[in-house]
């Protein structure tokens, strides 16, 4: 059951699950492969507009500290069910690999051959490179995720294509090609790291936007 004090703390949250109740109901309630309604309306209100940004601001500053988890993060119930949701997914849709693209706006990424990073995020892609450029093309992420999976049937925009990358996976900066102050990284799955947050593993910037 939801943790109706987390409503109260976070007001985006309590408008963006109705209303994310509402748009799974008018697609036909899908459910299968999930175990529960809930994980299907966690996806669907992630995708909302109002709500994976502010999300996302919380998982980040969670990452840093268990106290910082344990007193500030009033997201737990909605991280839970994501992740408990992804698994599901990705079980169901034979733990395959996946080659997903996300583009980042105004921001240009540094990174090195053979740096380990997380996004330390729930981080949505796309199985289409043209579909994540409209997202932005600053930075460009050509990513070979193994933990991601693909939410089409309950995303609120289901054209896009997208496949949800969790905060705990990890990768490897394959190749960096620099395109006149824009950038391409490439990154591949290199396993999991347990305790999730924003920073780079070996220097650099944050990834956790």
């Amino acid at each position: 059951a939801l943790n109706r004090s987390e409503f109260q703390k976070n007001p985006v949250f309590a408008q963006s699950w109705p209303n994310a109740v509402a748009t799974w109901q008018s697609k036909g309630s899908p459910l299968s492969p999930l175990s529960s309604s809930a994980q299907a309306i966690a996806i669907m209100a992630y995708t909302t507009n109002d709500l994976y940004e502010e999300f996302n601001a919380a998982v980040r500053e969670a990452g840093r500290s268990s106290q910082e988890y344990r007193d500030k993060f009033h997201f737990k119930t909605l991280h839970f069910l994501l992740s408990d949701a992804l698994a599901t997914l990705r079980a169901a849709q034979g733990q395959k690999c996946r080659c997903v693209f996300r583009g980042v706006r105004d921001k240009l990424f540094k990174a090195n051959v053979g740096d380990i990073i997380r996004f330390g995020q729930f981080t949505s892609s796309s199985l289409c490179k043209d579909v994540a450029q409209v997202f932005g093309d600053t930075t460009v992420f050509k990513v070979w995720t193994c933990h991601g999976a693909y939410i089409e049937a309950f995303s609120q925009f289901p054209d896009e294509e997208e496949v949800l990358i969790p905060p705990f996976e990890q990768f490897k900066v394959t190749k960096v090609i620099p395109k006149g102050g824009k950038v391409e990284i490439h990154l591949n799955s290199a396993g999991t790291y347990s305790k999730y947050n924003c920073e780079w593993l070996t220097g650099g910037d944050s990834l956790g936007t």
